[in-house]
């Protein structure tokens, strides 16, 4: 009877091991929507779900264009609602002056949609389609471009404007795989693991290729001292703990890899200066109108947050928000404007 008991205790304790090295491992794995996503020079990744519960964006009124609230109304799909988390995949190419500009985007979002009704929309404005690995795929024109899409599962939409199929393949392919069974792109495997644990909103690679200027990366009219190819780990990450009475703090983390130990010694410099030019610029007319002044003070508390590091060939630079302090800059800034969502997809001729 002992011995039975024994057994069965070590059986029961072998199962809790491994269920433990599971749950581990799959902590530790990049989330799903990046492991889809192909080859590419950066990947920026955003889990709306867990941004939307503490932040209840999703309440927020939004403008739409007429085309774009026909496919809400044929697909049953509400962006700010039903989709818990997106990834894209940023693509350098080789013609700045095509169809796709320097950046093409490979785009995978996770969430609930009706895959029917979203099949019947898709197929009513496709200008063709293709079978692949069991799935369609639905070539879209929009401007100069193609957009191809498929549904790679029950909950996950797949898309991408690369000028040929080989990246909506790529993600069909990965998506047949096992959960964990799927390492991802090589610079997911090279970079994810710099990421802090638990960032909502992270990106890798050239993530600075979107906001690329004559070479170099331009943020609010600003260039910043850092080449387009320039690889980064930035990341955005809600901390409850911290401000517990503003309801928490949002902490932004940007890290720069540089060639070398120079390099990111100039940069964080250059940091520090231009940091220093923007605090000054910022503090130099207070508006008078209270939601603008509420503003203004809110900026001024982000921007002395701002810090600047150096270590060896890293340069990073951290800065914090309350969510107040958010609430403040967002609510100032806002004006009526159509979703930029708008022109995502043509209407249904």
């Amino acid at each position: 009877m002992r011995k039975r008991t024994l057994t069965s205790l070590l059986a029961a304790l072998a199962v809790l091991a491994a269920l433990g090295v599971a749950l581990y491992l799959r902590a530790k794995a990049p989330p799903e929507a990046a492991r889809l996503l192909p080859e590419s020079d950066a990947i920026v990744y955003i889990q709306l779900k867990e941004i939307r519960s503490a932040t209840h964006f999703d309440q927020t009124p939004i403008a739409r264009s007429a085309d774009f609230q026909r496919f809400i109304d044929a697909t049953g799909i509400v962006p700010e609602r039903d989709i818990d988390s997106a990834a894209f995949a940023l693509h350098r190419m080789d013609d700045a002056n095509g169809p796709n500009g320097p950046v093409a985007y490979s785009e995978v979002f996770v969430g609930r949609f009706d895959g029917v009704k979203l099949a019947h929309y898709m197929a009513s404005i496709a200008a063709a389609q293709e079978t692949y690995a069991g799935r369609t795929i639905y070539t879209v024109p929009i401007e100069n471009r193609l957009l191809r899409i498929a549904q790679l599962s029950y909950d996950t939409i797949g898309a991408s404007n690369m000028p040929t199929s080989e990246q909506i393949h790529s993600m069909l392919d990965r998506s047949r795989a096992s959960a964990l069974g799927t390492p991802g792109s090589s610079l997911l495997a090279a970079r994810y693991s710099e990421v802090p644990l638990l960032a909502q909103v992270w990106g890798i690679g050239h993530i600075g290729l979107p906001f690329s200027e004559n070479g170099q990366i331009t943020a609010m009219g600003l260039q910043l001292p850092l080449p387009e190819d320039t690889d980064l780990v930035a990341s955005l990450r809600y901390n409850a703990a911290a401000h517990m009475l503003s309801g928490g703090a949002a902490e932004l983390r940007i890290e720069e890899i540089a060639p070398d130990t120079a390099s990111a010694q100039r940069t964080a410099e250059a940091l520090n200066t231009l940091t220093g030019l923007v605090r000054a610029l910022a503090g130099a007319r207070p508006p008078s109108d209270a939601p603008n002044a509420a503003a203004a003070q809110a900026m001024n508390a982000v921007l002395s947050s701002i810090k600047i590091t150096q270590k060896e060939d890293r340069a990073t630079l951290t800065a914090a928000a309350t969510l107040d302090q958010l609430k403040a800059i967002t609510t100032a800034s806002a004006t009526p404007a159509e979703s930029n969502t708008s022109n995502a997809l043509p209407s249904a001729k």
